[in-house]
């Protein structure tokens, strides 16, 4: 028997028990399904999450205060560590410096209020950050010299006080129940919750130092970003940086009170929890696809013991194991195979619904669903389809010719 006969006469056995086969195929269907919906959005998530990063600036390094478990109260990182850093003769690979204060805040205007992110920053933070308005223009240096009472709005806080983003330059606002005057509205930059850079409202570094936000030093700050030549002279900015901060805060190698991030350490860090959370998806989506294979392999055992006077007689007129044994496993695979081309459509259309929702929620996530992936399920269900068919056909095979003709 030939493969081609036998998958059109496996085709029929199963359009004489259609329902039954729907039913069998549907578990398969479900189980590629969820492989390729899963591990699609967990791929989307990704990428989403590098392109965030990558958007923040790929030369960029981020300096705090603390160190190791073993440093014990770690020293300040202060605005005199800043203006080192930023000496072009001690770190020759820095560009510029962003010294940040940030503290949550309320701020009204009329009957409405919102409590939001209060941001200390210099005009040098544009640039680092890659930051830019809508309206109006960025903190300047004589606003910063002259604790200005001047505002950056963010677009979610605008649309919380004004239900508008447009037309705000020159209004006044309150912060903590001091009056501010809006100079601008930010670009969006997108994300949600925590890490929402929509949500706050950027000051002059000195007017939040001064009448803002208070740390238990005059010159403390909360951060500082730093900005390289570029994404080669990241290494060796950091290099500087740490080495200012050595000297500065009188700490040896292997006891910094100082962190140093760079940014392919966070893309690092969150290809590793995506790629994780990607692997437990598709892991438990898999599940799905063994428990299919169990359901055809019942099937199958089930459809055995039903033609056995068929076996019988197909052996009784010349018919081969090999013959037997190809039949039923080209009922199983076609059966998988079947589940898997419906299963590959279902994922994909569950991954665009997953988009959509994800879109009217605000959380930009695109499902990536890549040719492999697809590759991989449809191969993967076709195996559990021969996987668990072989026990059934080997069973049809070995089946006596007259026992079986005698079954009834």
């Amino acid at each position: 028997m030939n493969v081609w006969q036998a998958v059109l006469e496996a085709f029929e056995s199963l359009a004489a028990n259609n329902l039954r086969a729907g039913l069998t195929i549907l578990g398969i269907v479900i189980g590629v399904a969820a492989v390729i919906a899963m591990v699609s959005v967990g791929r989307g998530a990704q990428a989403t999450i590098t392109e965030s990063i990558n958007g923040i600036g790929t030369n960029l390094i981020f300096v705090f205060r603390g160190g190791s478990d073993e440093v014990r109260n770690p020293k300040a990182i202060t605005l005199g560590d800043a203006e080192a850093i930023a000496d072009p003769f001690q770190a020759p690979s820095v560009v510029a410096v962003a010294p940040v204060i940030q503290d949550n805040g309320k701020v009204t205007f009329g009957r409405e209020s919102t409590t939001t992110s209060i941001t200390g920053v210099t005009p040098d933070y544009a640039s680092v950050r890659k930051y830019s308005v809508t309206e109006g223009e960025f903190i300047n240096e004589e606003e910063l010299l002259g604790q200005a009472s001047v505002v950056l709005l963010g677009p979610d806080v605008a649309d919380k006080l004004f239900g508008r983003r447009e037309g705000l330059v020159g209004e006044i606002v309150r912060i903590e129940g001091q009056p501010f005057r809006v100079t601008g509205v930010l670009n969006p930059k997108g994300g949600s919750g925590f890490s929402n850079a929509d949500n706050q409202v950027m000051v002059p570094f000195s007017t939040a130092q001064a009448r803002l936000i208070h740390h238990n030093t005059a010159d403390q700050v909360d951060l500082l970003l730093v900005e390289a030549l570029n994404a080669k002279a990241v290494p060796t900015a950091s290099a500087e940086v740490a080495q200012i901060l050595r000297a500065r805060h009188r700490t040896a190698i292997g006891a910094d009170d100082f962190t140093i991030l760079t940014q392919q350490d966070f893309l690092s860090t969150a290809s590793t929890i995506t790629n994780v959370l990607t692997i437990f998806l598709g892991g438990v989506a898999a599940i799905s696809l063994l428990v299919g294979g169990i359901g055809i392999m019942n099937i199958m055992l089930v459809s055995v013991t039903e033609r056995t006077r068929e076996i019988g007689l197909r052996k009784a007129v010349g018919a081969h194991k090999s013959d037997i044994m190809s039949q039923f496993l080209a009922e199983s695979s076609v059966l998988s195979l079947l589940g898997g081309v419906i299963g590959i459509i279902l994922g994909y259309s569950i991954a665009i619904a997953v988009a959509q929702i994800a879109k009217a929620y605000d959380a930009a996530i695109s499902p990536s669903i890549g040719i492999d992936i697809i590759l991989i399920a449809t191969l993967f269900s076709t195996a559990v389809g021969l996987f668990f068919g072989i026990y059934p056909a080997n069973r049809a095979a070995n089946l006596e010719p007259v026992e079986a003709l005698r079954y009834e």
